[in-house]
């Protein structure tokens, strides 16, 4: 019986550590989760049960033993601390592409949190079975070689018990989509636990197809599902089409209709937003899944140009991704000049920034008009491919000069590759190749206004321009002594009615406010304000606020956004700033409809009046006739008529007297899956280069 009792300690021991993680990082504790957590932990441990005793020597399987004990914690403290530290789970692209530029550039914060007696505490207790096996079990356990009877017992054991945890997914609505069609690695670890998340991905990187690789099949929309779209753009087009109406001498831009006659107005007419690439003739010279993308693409409805299109034409343009950037922050006392652009440029009343892959891939999501499903790799797939349908890709072919700039080092998460890619004229600076020389201080995080101040005056007078910033002010940790951004700027809130790290938090966004202001004032003093649009959108929410914490469990990012955050789409709650001096001179623009990251792309292009292929895009232009869709990593998504949460399979009309269409649920439910599916497929499949062809 001793050689069982030794299976028995190994089934039992990767059950601990799956309980133990599940418990550190508070995930989903419903009893079917904890069934299935249970189910699938007790197979892969009869597995390991085999794996630890291969050899015929003794004393060669106790070696064994102890490299499986003191390895397999590894990958779940790696995943606990990344969680803890970005507040979303990783996943294996994430973690070999992304977090060695995460560790070099933030390794003191990761350091921190490994370190600190929560870090501490979790690191013993996944390593008390090492340490039971060195000063007792190596002594106490049999360890001759599992022999055929053994192997068939754990086998049967674990194919057991993985049916079992298998028929139990099947048989849960929500759970048997998030494996297969609606594959979230975030709520697959949350869910289904951390060991069926490391399955699933090395099947993805393995296998691909049927694994979520690919995403799966694209569905193309029923016939009931085109009925509904016809029906919305005609409720949508009936009476005004515009948001607001502009009250400047070009007011024929944002007016839908023209009049003839006293007596009679003539709609306009407007051509749709595409370019001219047959993808019924590409599908048939493509093979596989290319052909597959293409064949869906062909099948999307083009958007319509509108009365906003051309808005922006011949306008520079100046675009920040703000790194932890808040809408919450904006108080036109504590930052009246983010108030200003607020306010007084497009105001985007219900906006989103879904937080995926950290930094890295919410500047992915801002620049490429796609959710990084590749994860940390994302923004290097991408951008080995032909980048020209990016804004800064159709403004260059029309001879914007045009630059990027980050005031962090230059190679953090590979910028000084990727960022020399994105389609800007004059290349990318960073720290290490020439933003060193604007920084007076040495310290971390750099300012972003001195930033500002040494970058502005190399370009202003190359007009039209084109200038892309990642900041990096507003970065964590939010304590004094840690931060310098924090200690130079306290005394600018520290009256606030705000706890500690919250206050910090704040006067981190104090070298933004800044620089917005300083941008302002010398756009004006060289009367260009009215010819310059600035775009300001955040990477992620402030995860630093509540280390390692979930939804339901963010006291202080609760505290700053001033309601109890407890799902994904409020906790990526936030404000996109379009604004120019221009837009100070009309009605206000208002767009109440829900917004995300996705649409920042086609409605910039839209805006300055590029020609681009709106089929291309999952995202929409935010003025055409296409329907509002914003939608999450992990499946959850918003329309104009409600919200459906993927871990609940739950949908919420936005009130009980809306009239929710039959079926609707399902229907963007999967056009959700397709769109997922098209962000997938264009890094896997080199789609740009299909397209456009290789640069």
């Amino acid at each position: 019986m001793r050689p069982f009792v030794t299976g028995a300690a190994a089934v039992t021991t990767f059950l601990y550590y799956e309980l133990l993680f599940q418990i550190a990082v508070a995930a989903e504790s419903e009893p079917v989760s904890v069934v299935i957590k249970i189910l699938f932990s007790l197979s892969y441990g009869a597995v390991f049960a085999i794996l630890m005793r291969p050899a015929t020597s003794h004393a060669v399987n106790k070696i064994i033993t102890a490299v499986w004990l003191f390895m397999v914690p590894v990958l779940y403290l790696v995943e606990y601390f990344v969680y803890r530290s970005f507040n979303v789970f990783y996943d294996l692209n994430t973690v070999l592409n992304g977090a060695g530029g995460a560790v070099t550039g933030f390794g003191g914060d990761i350091m921190r949190i490994v370190l600190s007696p929560e870090g501490v505490i979790c690191l013993a207790l996944f390593y008390l079975p090492f340490l039971a096996f060195v000063f007792y079990g190596n002594k106490k356990l049999e360890f001759g070689r599992v022999n055929s009877a053994e192997i068939a017992v754990y086998l049967a054991y674990g194919i057991v018990f993985f049916l079992c945890g298998s028929l139990v997914v099947e048989s849960n609505d929500r759970y048997r989509h998030t494996c297969s069609e609606e594959y979230s690695y975030q709520n697959v670890v949350s869910g289904l636990g951390f060991g069926t998340g490391l399955r699933l991905e090395l099947a993805r990187l393995m296998f691909g197809a049927g694994s979520g690789q690919d995403g799966g099949e694209f569905v193309f929309e029923t016939e009931a599902e085109t009925e509904r779209k016809t029906e919305k753009k005609e409720e949508k087009n009936d009476g005004s089409a515009t948001v607001s109406q502009n009250k400047a001498e070009d007011a024929e831009k944002q007016l839908a209709e023209v009049s003839t006659s006293p007596e009679e107005t003539v709609p306009v007419t407007y051509e749709p937003n595409t370019l001219d690439i047959d993808f019924e003739a590409l599908a048939e010279t493509a093979d596989g899944r290319t052909g597959d993308i293409d064949r869906y693409v062909a099948s999307l409805p083009p958007t319509m140009k509108n009365e906003y299109t051309g808005l922006f034409e011949g306008k520079n343009l100046i675009f920040m991704t703000a790194e932890a950037f808040s809408g919450y922050i904006i108080d036109p006392e504590l930052t009246p000049a983010l108030y200003r652009m607020a306010t007084e440029g497009i105001q985007f009343k219900d906006y989103y920034q879904p937080a995926i892959a950290g930094t890295t891939g919410g500047e992915y999501a801002n620049i490429f008009g796609l959710l990084p499903t590749s994860g940390g790799k994302s923004i290097s797939i991408i951008t080995k491919q032909n980048t020209c349908f990016t804004i800064a890709g159709r403004l260059t072919e029309r001879g914007y000069y045009g630059k990027a700039y980050h005031n962090n080092d230059r190679n953090v998460y590979h910028r000084d590759e990727t960022h020399n890619r994105l389609g800007y004229s004059d290349g990318f600076m960073g720290v290490g190749n020439g933003m060193e020389e604007y920084l007076t201080t040495r310290g971390f995080p750099a300012s972003d206004l001195e930033m500002l101040q040494g970058t502005f005056p190399t370009y202003v007078d190359k007009q039209p321009f084109n200038i892309y910033y990642m900041t990096v002010s507003g970065h964590g940790q939010y304590i004094r002594k840690k931060n310098q951004m924090a200690s130079k700027n306290y005394d600018r809130v520290k009256h606030l009615d705000h706890s500690e790290i919250v206050k910090c938090y704040l006067a981190c966004n104090m070298p933004l406010e800044d620089a917005a202001a300083y941008l302002i004032e010398e756009l004006e003093k060289a009367g260009i304000a009215d010819d310059t649009v600035i775009v300001i959108g955040a990477d992620h929410f402030p995860y630093n606020l509540d280390t390692g914490a979930s939804p339901g469990h963010m006291p202080n990012l609760s505290e700053l956004y001033g309601f109890e955050v407890n799902n994904y789409l409020e906790r990526d709650s936030n404000r996109l700033i379009i604004w120019s001096g221009c837009l100070e001179k009309m009605e206000p623009i208002v767009v109440d409809e829900p917004v995300f990251s996705l649409d920042i792309l086609p409605t910039l292009c839209n805006l300055f009046g590029v020609e681009y292929e709106s089929r291309l895009f999952p995202g929409r232009d935010v003025f055409s006739d296409k329907e509002p869709l914003v939608f999450m990593g992990n499946y959850d998504w918003k329309t104009d008529k409600g919200t459906y949460f993927s871990s609940k399979n739950r949908f919420e009309p936005v009130s009980d007297e809306i009239d929710i269409p039959e079926d609707y649920v399902n229907q963007i439910r999967t056009e959700v899956k397709n769109r997922m599916n098209y962000c997938r497929n264009v890094l896997s499949c080199d789609y740009f280069d299909h397209v456009f062809g290789t640069r």
